[in-house]
């Protein structure tokens, strides 16, 4: 039964693609990483890709996705603008090797998916394609019976400017959205704005406080008698091999996919690393005083006076911290997860936050690959 429900979604798939002019292909699997070393994807993709050797030590991955692959081809076969603009999409089992399956549906590690790639002459043929394909998802979930909401994305792995993901709001979701019911802005946590008010304590000299055993937000507020808002949550995160120091309020919480999008791939520093680096315990520690360190602050952190945070000394916090007299930030940018209620940017009013499957994902990718693959034609001037 459960086949038999597939393949009728896949019926349905190829009928919309047949719809717009879109050609069906079957590709490979089996991948070089030749041809990922030109894309810059063999290092960047992470470790979702899985990644094999044959019996020469020929290095090769199962593809996650076949942007290289398709372009590669379009590299090949298509030489002048009058070839152009193509659709070409196929369905695939795909390999990821997911950190987190979930329910036995969600996050596996092998699955069918529908991937299409479009080829256009300009930025105006982009968007036609885009909006084409746009359409005919919509009408693929229409049909199969999915209720989703369009919402603005972040490309990820993939690159490119522009995306959107279609999503099917659940309360077993592996993702997270944030709406405006009264404007209609929509779109994943991991791009998500609100607006925050800024919040500083009074004004004054840096100081060192005793808090003994006072090492979370809740315990550090209720001793010193401070609302967590006026705190400053100072974590740890190793990218690259290098140390870095995130820093949020007290009442919020950071967005790791945000901050991958600012730092690259990252995990937060261990207990023994942080110690190494601060000479503190976690709890305890801050970029206060510290140089040769990176230091990432949301942008609710900019400006405020007044604060607490870590004194890098075991059962200590400095108080009267001044953000930009105490700390060297290198970049402030958002990385907080937007929380339900929070203030919509456009218009002001309450927003939501709800868990959700993403079902489908579209991109424009401009010539993030043409480039790296070296997929070229001749245009109407030959040129």
């Amino acid at each position: 039964m459960g086949w038999k429900v597939l393949t009728n979604i896949m019926k349905i798939v190829r009928e919309e693609m047949d719809e717009i002019g879109c050609f069906e292909f079957l590709l490979p699997t089996l991948s070089p990483r030749e041809l990922w070393d030109r894309s810059g994807r063999w290092e960047t993709f992470g470790a979702d890709m899985f990644h094999l050797k044959d019996r020469r030590g020929r290095e090769m991955c199962l593809a996650p996705t076949h942007e290289e692959v398709f372009t590669e081809i379009a590299a090949n076969n298509i030489h002048s603008y009058r070839n152009l603009p193509q659709m070409w999409y196929q369905i695939q089992t795909k390999f990821r090797d997911e950190i987190r399956p979930r329910s036995g549906v969600l996050r596996v590690r092998q699955f069918f998916m529908k991937d299409a790639y479009s080829f256009d002459a300009d930025s105006d043929g982009l968007d036609k394609s885009y909006s084409l394909q746009r359409k005919a998802y919509l009408k693929i979930f229409s049909r199969v019976g999915l209720d989703v909401k369009v919402v603005r994305a972040s490309s990820g792995a993939m690159g490119g400017g522009d995306c959107e993901e279609f999503m099917v709001l659940s309360d077993s979701g592996d993702d997270e959205i944030v709406n405006c019911p009264s404007c209609g802005y929509a779109a994943n946590q991991e791009i998500a704005q609100s607006r925050v008010e800024k919040v500083s304590g009074t004004k004054s000299e840096l100081k060192k406080a005793p808090t003994p055993e006072k090492r979370t937000i809740d315990e550090v507020s209720q001793f010193l008698d401070v609302e967590p808002s006026k705190l400053i949550k100072s974590l740890v995160y190793v990218a690259d091999r290098k140390n870095v120091f995130v820093l949020v309020r007290g009442d919020h919480q950071v967005d790791e996919g945000k901050l991958e999008t600012v730092i690259g791939e990252c995990r937060p520093a261990e207990p023994e690393e942080v110690k190494n680096l601060t000479g503190a315990q976690i709890g305890f520690v801050s970029p206060v005083g510290m140089g040769n360190i990176t230091v990432i602050a949301d942008y609710a952190l900019e400006g405020t006076t007044g604060l607490v945070a870590g004194a890098n000394e075991d059962d200590y916090h400095f108080i009267g911290v001044d953000v930009e007299r105490d700390i060297k930030i290198d970049r402030f940018t958002s990385i907080r997860t937007v929380q339900s209620g929070e203030p919509c940017m456009k218009c002001n009013m309450p927003l939501e936050v709800s868990r959700a499957i993403e079902v489908g994902h579209i991109f424009k990718l401009g010539t993030r690959y043409s480039e790296a693959i070296g997929a070229n034609f001749l245009d109407e001037n030959g040129s």
